[in-house]
């Protein structure tokens, strides 16, 4: 029986992708314009400020996964792509990117989409599958943290305000990322963290409806109630960060620049 040897992640495995890169500079550039007053539109600037950013998360939040398991022995993650931050290279670019950025268009929500595909047959050990899973939602954390950091320094009173709504409005976005996707839905994050600990029984029962956690999630929350609800507790978490509400809302006004 041949065997065939496990190719390693080399260099250009792990290099940050131009596609990345580029995201990233029109986050960057975007911001400038907000920052500055320099574009015309300052709803528009906003958008382009509050979409790239957000794409940036997700590659970060994917990026967490993939590094996970490629620390907890699958060795086929380099090869894939997945460590270059280029969400071209997820199994699936549409669910992975565009079906969250409509989310948030839609609804103001954040909710990444399954994108790496991890072989989960290499990992041995209940307690490295839950981390691989808890990895993404903890990116979203710490994105959270870094986006509330100016609040935190008391700079929401000398920095610009329309910076500062679009902050907050991404801040809003990675919390509720954050919340969601630790729920112990099926699809979701918060299921893979607590799946190895079930008996294959409950899995073979659950996993037909893998498929349908997400949309069910994004589904239950177009509820009136529910949704007024969970952005109760969204807010709540952004004060917690000291970011006021306010700014979120403000944000999301300006992010929405074709209403007005």
């Amino acid at each position: 029986m041949s065997v065939t040897p496990i190719r390693r992640a080399r260099g250009s495995d792990s290099r940050v992708s131009p596609v990345f890169i580029g995201i990233a500079a029109v986050m960057a550039v975007s911001g400038w314009a907000v920052w500055t007053h320099y574009a015309s539109d300052r709803g528009f600037a906003v958008f382009l400020f509050v979409v790239s950013g957000w794409v940036v998360s997700l590659c970060l939040h994917e990026y967490a996964h993939a590094r996970t398991a490629l620390h907890s022995g699958d060795l086929s993650i380099g090869a894939k792509g997945y460590l270059t931050l280029n969400p071209l290279k997820y199994a699936n670019a549409v669910l992975s990117v565009l079906l969250p950025v409509l989310f948030v268009i839609a609804g103001g929500i954040g909710l990444p989409g399954g994108a790496v595909y991890i072989e989960r047959g290499r990992i041995r050990g209940r307690v490295r599958h839950s981390l691989i899973s808890a990895a993404g939602p903890l990116t979203n954390v710490l994105c959270a943290v870094v986006l509330a950091l100016p609040f935190m320094m008391g700079k929401a009173d000398s920095w610009p305000p329309e910076f500062m709504a679009g902050l907050g409005f991404l801040a809003l976005l990675q919390v509720s990322a954050a919340v969601l996707n630790l729920l112990p839905v099926p699809g979701l994050d918060g299921y893979g963290i607590v799946e190895p600990w079930l008996s294959e029984n409950v899995k073979r029962q659950v996993a037909p409806y893998a498929p349908f956690g997400l949309i069910a999630v994004f589904g239950v929350l177009y509820i009136q109630a529910v949704n007024d609800r969970f952005f109760e507790g969204i807010y709540h978490v952004l004060s917690w960060l000291k970011v006021d509400p306010r700014y979120a809302e403000y944000g999301y006004a300006l992010f929405q620049f074709w209403k007005r």
